[in-house]
């Protein structure tokens, strides 16, 4: 499938997108703002009036100014509007409370945000946030699991600010962001990295100890699972000691797929104490021979079940556990289906189906943990779906709730806001990441004649709230739990960072 490579950037290419600009190519660890004033004087009047009236009055002059139409300045619609050769499309600063370009070595495929110690709801500025990643290196020896941690994301300065109503505080203050990493060697491209649920540190007084499982697909075909808490504890405490040699051995490894695989999803809760024990957590993997392999751990550690699930007929693209029932999880497949299954059957088939939910392969599925009877998926089709799962029953052919058509290319990745049940993320390979509120509707009155036209030649969706653009070949995008309305993304062109105005 075409969303497993990713592409190569094509020299003197302006990026397209129109929100950020393409970033400058910065060293490791360092992040070179993409911002710059580029506001343009409109000049002063000159008054075209003949030699013989020296005599011109200055209200006059002053409404000659007044009148002098203001440059249009709109949004660029993908699929629409095209840009010239030798044009780049400039960020609407206004639009974002903040955005970070950040980039690495090597592009990544996957990558996950982890939990921390600072706080959830967090709003002050500037933001800190950790996350783990995994890369795609031009050979398997040089692939690494990245543990990182990016600071300094300070609000993004406005070209419109007045300095007499603005705060002079630091959390004000548009500066460049900071990039730390610590790695892992890992045999292989990353196909997808996952953090396992944990509990949320209440405290940075004191190191916390308990292991942080993190699992990688490998493109080898195994699936590890690795202990970040030591290399998120050095980018917490730089004091802090390492055992290199056993953290950058694996905890774990899942031998059971015959081929390499992309979906995986974790379940259940991470064992409290200072044990370093992990208890109660379960683990999905599928790959790309339609086979499903669950993974749990006790206090003696990991164990892979022989037995896989088994009901798809074509590659696994993405697997998600119920946030309600424990034994519940869902899957969606290049064969266009989308299943639930329940770990407690025996025969391992699933229980319920929807054999063509997208008229292309389903690539991605995400729950709502609110209303948790929502399934969202995205499929190369484009599409955006959504799936009220009680109607799975009693339907031969359920039909989603909301079916949005937007993006241009299929769909990458796709994820609800953790706390806003109506809102979700969405990403293509048409270099777009959108924004989507189904609990917009558009006003009766409105005059759908002179609404702004799509790709598709209808009105843009009133649910649509935000296009950013600016990446090429994005790859995942996810909501940073703990800082409402942040998001995160990877592509070809490394992190983008950013919140914008309308979430």
């Amino acid at each position: 499938m075409s969303k497993r490579v990713l592409a190569e950037e094509e020299g003197g290419r302006p990026q397209r997108g129109a929100d950020p600009r393409p970033a400058e190519e910065v060293e490791m660890g360092e992040f070179e703002d993409p911002y710059e004033d580029e506001i343009e004087s409109d000049g002063e009047v000159v008054d075209a009036a003949d030699d013989d009236d020296d005599n011109i009055d200055v209200d006059e002059e002053m409404d000659v100014a007044e009148d002098e139409p203001e440059p249009e300045s709109r949004a660029f619609v993908p699929g629409v509007d095209t840009l010239p050769e030798g044009q780049q499309l400039v960020a609407d600063q206004t639009a974002y409370h903040m955005f970070h370009q950040m980039n690495v070595t090597w592009p990544c495929l996957s990558f996950d945000f982890l939990h921390d110690h600072l706080g959830s709801a967090r709003q002050t500025f500037p933001h800190t946030a950790f996350l783990v990643a995994g890369t795609q290196a031009d050979t398997a020896k040089n692939n690494e699991v990245l543990v990182l941690k990016a600071s300094s994301m300070y609000r993004t300065s406005k070209d419109d600010d007045n300095d007499d109503d603005e705060d002079d505080d630091d959390d004000d203050v548009d500066e460049d962001a900071v990039l730390e990493y610590r790695s892992i060697p890992h045999l292989g491209g990353v196909n997808r990295i996952r953090a396992a649920p944990t509990s949320t540190p209440t405290s940075d007084l004191e190191l916390c100890l308990d292991p942080y499982p993190v699992a990688t697909w490998a493109e080898t075909g195994k699936v590890h699972i690795w202990d970040v808490r030591p290399f998120f504890n050095i980018l917490s405490q730089p004091g802090a000691q390492l055992d290199r040699k056993r953290a950058t051995t694996a905890l774990y490894t899942v031998d059971a797929h015959r081929t390499e695989g992309f979906a995986m999803d974790w379940g259940g809760v991470l064992g409290g104490g200072s044990s370093g024990k992990a208890g109660h957590l379960r683990l999905v993997t599928g790959d790309l021979h339609s086979r499903i392999f669950l993974t749990t751990s006790s206090n003696t550690g990991f164990t892979t079940h022989t037995q896989p699930f088994e009901s798809h007929t074509s590659s696994i693209e993405d697997l998600q556990w119920s946030p309600s029932e424990p034994t519940v999880f869902a899957s969606c497949s290049a064969d266009r289906s989308i299943r639930i299954w329940d770990v407690r059957v025996k025969s391992h088939r699933s229980a319920m189906a929807i054999g063509e939910a997208h008229s292309q392969d389903v690539n991605v599925i995400s729950w709502n943990r609110g209303t948790q009877y929502l399934l969202l998926s995205g499929g190369d089709d484009g599409a955006l779906k959504v799936w009220d799962m009680r109607s799975f029953k009693g339907q031969t052919k359920p039909t989603p709730v909301a079916d949005m058509q937007w993006h241009q290319g299929p769909i990458s990745s796709v994820e609800w806001h953790p706390e806003e049940d109506s809102i979700f993320a969405a990403s293509g390979r048409d270099d777009q990441v959108t924004l989507w509120d189904l609990a917009v509707e558009r006003d009766e009155d409105e005059d759908v004649t002179q609404l702004p036209k799509g790709p598709t030649g209808e009105p843009v969706p009133s649910q649509l709230l935000f296009c950013h653009q600016g990446a090429t070949d994005i790859k995942e995008v996810h909501w940073h739990p703990q800082i409402p309305g942040m998001l995160g993304s990877t592509s070809a062109d490394g992190f983008h960072f950013f919140k914008t105005i309308s979430v």
